[in-house]
């Protein structure tokens, strides 16, 4: 890019610092001022009436986040309207006689059409409007302003996550009228909770309900969401579902359709491939269909007139996106609720500190089940702690305790059985040896690790050493680290019980469903299949390798994930049993035996309030080489009250951490900074950073700095 008098764009006139003033004498000087005329540095004819065009260039740069003036020619003029993509020149230099030369072309959108532009020099035209189709609708903008904002991102970024990829075959299809809106339906499954029929009777009316759903175990979520979409619907508003894959979403779907038949809502998932996803979303753009059932970039479809938004399973990391800024769908729904004054449906079968929060903060209503319901909903669970060593000869081969083992052979007798064994690879987190209390910093309460070749444990978060750590719970001053392995479980059932088939789902190949004849089925988390009839048994296998993870929601993700599986299983009346191999008195084990995830989730969000944890408070991670670290943290302006913790080395698995070939040679130093803010101040903090990410973009500093928002895998 040449320098501010080179460039052939003008960016919108939007401040962003100086002294008030200055700022309002500038202001009136230029009211004064007599404003050029749009003019081409070609000459072209101008559009008449609104001949400049904002645009939206699609760089994703931070320094770049802001709006182009471009002329409009004549010819484009009946085109080239607020919502379309357009091609565009941009960056350039200045030749002889005063005109604009070279400059590469660039995707980008019209945001606006003006009379006037505050640019005097003149404009560099429209390239080409690569369509006629408004893709980025006014309240799609907002949207994705919104969320660039609260993740310190470029609007560019979420813009390209928010509308896919052009595809001109599905544009050139017809526009059909959308189908009228069906009647209510029935609360169904919704009658088991006590104020479930109300909720599909206020989307029905037309209000906008917000809740936090913790569903009972078994199948019938599917149908329930559907039959909340339904609701919405009826009132002739739109409903949007975002679930965490696409077997969840085929099951949504399948559910949808028996209720409110083909034709008025769409399944937006990867599976679907680049031309027909595309053709579905257009879909949804254009008015044709009013719902979507949809995974984690389903979150930005533009339902109009959005009357609910339902999110499963908030806690599953499919519903972190990847890519820059890495916005979560919790908080976009959360933000579209808000905007667009939408009905909201947390739900799942746990329920997560964030699902927590909106209850205690009274912004959302609990949606829950008696407890006699639970218990007849949910399987009997046994758990087997570390000192139980018996075993017969069959359960030596098996390296299964002996009552998991009978659990095992007389469930299989009645049906097929889960066993879900953790993915290799989880790092261990230190605990106390005698109550396994999580062992935590002293003076920012991060968690202690341990690396290779020392003998005292530091703190994750701040570096500080803890050579004299002793336990608060209960006094024990030893440290212990322990994961069971799980390489090998599938051939070793499968030797146990040699005369039963053994399935496997997992990395290699999920499966979506089994039939209820007697099997094994060896699954690692989140990819269960659902069994015809349920399971008869579970085996939760090798607890410590998910409890002992060092990440904050350790204990929330373990208990979701059991209770995934669980859920699958039969109830205990049916004969169902689900065997935990973790110790009994840890606090997940218990909130699954007693089946009270609220609990436990309220549990945690006060022990994360007590020590300044997300949610309550707000968090940034900052990662890169140490300089750049230090560059950026001596340029920002933090909010008053942040508290620095850090720096600390930076894992070469950490996600923070480039993943192209070459972008950090191989053993290179990379190192994270945490910034904690407290509650109210998380704006403040996102702007900052993004502010002082600009500033070292201008003065072109060579090393990147890549800040997270919130990130979830915090250890």
């Amino acid at each position: 890019m040449s320098s501010e008098d080179d460039r052939q764009v003008s960016p919108a006139a939007e401040p962003h610092g100086g002294e008030q003033l200055a700022l309002i004498r500038e202001t009136v000087r230029k009211a004064k001022e007599p404003r050029a005329k749009p003019r081409t540095w070609r000459g072209a004819a101008l559009a008449e009436g609104l001949p400049v065009a904002r645009v939206l260039v699609d760089k994703g740069l931070l320094h770049l986040d802001q709006y182009f003036d471009y002329a409009v020619p004549a010819a484009m003029d009946a085109e080239a309207r607020p919502g379309v993509r357009v091609r565009v020149r941009f960056g350039g230099r200045v030749g002889k006689g005063g005109r604009r030369e070279g400059g590469e072309l660039h995707d980008g959108f019209i945001v606006d059409r003006l009379t006037e532009s505050d640019y005097r020099g003149p404009l560099a035209p429209l390239a080409q409007v690569l369509s006629p189709e408004e893709v980025l609708t006014p309240g799609l903008l907002r949207l994705c302003r919104a969320v660039a904002d609260r993740y310190a991102g470029a609007l560019a970024d979420i813009v390209q996550l928010a509308v896919p990829p052009r595809r001109a075959k599905a544009e050139a299809e017809p526009v059909r009228d959308p189908l009228p809106a069906p009647r209510p339906p029935e609360p169904g499954p919704w009658r088991r909770y006590p104020t479930g029929p109300a909720f599909l009777q206020a989307l029905a009316r037309g209000d906008t309900p917000r809740a936090v759903w913790t569903a009972l175990p078994g199948p019938h979520w599917p149908e329930e969401i559907a039959r909340a979409m339904a609701a919405a619907l009826s009132s002739g508003r739109g409903a949007l579902a975002v679930v965490p894959d696409g077997r969840a979403a085929a099951r949504v779907d399948e559910a949808l359709t028996a209720i409110v038949g083909e034709g008025r809502h769409v399944l937006l998932t990867a599976d679907a491939g680049p031309e027909e996803r595309y053709r579905r979303w257009l879909a949804v753009s254009r008015g044709s269909v009013r719902a979507v059932v949809g995974t984690r970039a389903a979150m930005f479809a533009p339902v109009a007139d959005l009357g609910l938004a339902v999110l499963w399973d908030d806690g599953d990391s499919s519903h972190a996106e990847q890519h820059a800024p890495q916005p979560h769908a919790r908080d976009v729904l959360l933000l579209r609720a808000a905007e667009e004054r939408a009905g909201f449906l947390l739900g799942g079968l746990t329920c997560t500190v964030e699902g927590a929060q909106l209850v205690d903060t009274q912004w959302a209503l609990p949606l829950t089940a008696p407890r006699e319901r639970v218990r007849a909903a949910a399987p009997m669970v046994r758990t087997i702690g570390e000192g139980d060593e018996a075993r017969d000869a069959a359960a030596r081969a098996a390296r299964l305790p002996s009552v998991a083992w009978q659990v095992t052979r007389d469930a299989l007798q009645q049906g097929p059985v889960l066993v879900q064994v953790p993915r290799r690879g989880y790092v261990p987190r230190l605990a106390c040896e005698r109550c396994r209390e999580p062992a935590r910093c002293a003076h920012c309460a991060g968690p202690l690790q341990l690396g290779d070749g020392e003998s005292a444990p530091h703190c994750g978060w701040c570096g500080r050493p803890e050579a004299g750590w002793h336990c608060k719970e209960c006094g024990g001053f030893r440290l212990r680290a322990q994961v069971v392995g799980a390489r090998r479980t599938a051939d070793e059932l499968g030797r146990a019980f040699p005369k039963v088939p053994v399935r496997t789902s997992g990395r290699d190949g999920v499966l979506a469903s089994v039939p209820g004849t007697p099997a094994l089925v060896i699954s690692t988390p989140g990819a269960e299949p659902v069994a015809e009839g349920g399971y008869a048994a579970a085996l939760l296998l090798d607890g410590w390798a998910l409890l002992n993870r060092p990440d904050l929601r350790a204990g929330e993700e373990t208990l979701r994930r059991w209770a995934a599986a669980a859920a699958l299983v039969r109830p205990a009346g049916e004969g169902g049993m689900v065997v935990v191999l973790a110790e009994p008195t840890l606090r997940p084990v218990q909130a699954l035996v007693r089946w009270d995830p609220v609990g436990h989730a309220v549990r945690e969000l006060a022990e994360r309030a007590e020590l300044g944890f997300p949610p309550v408070s707000r968090m940034a991670a900052v990662s890169g080489r140490p300089a750049a670290v230090a560059d950026l943290l001596a340029t920002v302006r933090l909010p008053e009250g942040t508290d620095v913790l850090g720096p600390v080395p930076l894992p070469i698995t950490d996600p923070a951490r480039p993943r192209r070939s070459g972008d950090t040679p191989p053993g290179e130093r990379w190192e994270r900074v945490l910034l904690r803010v407290p509650p109210g101040n998380g704006a403040a903090l996102a702007t900052a950073l993004k502010a002082a990410q600009t500033a070292r973009i201008a003065r072109k500093e060579p090393d990147p700095v890549r800040v997270r928002i919130d990130p979830p895998d915090i250890g």
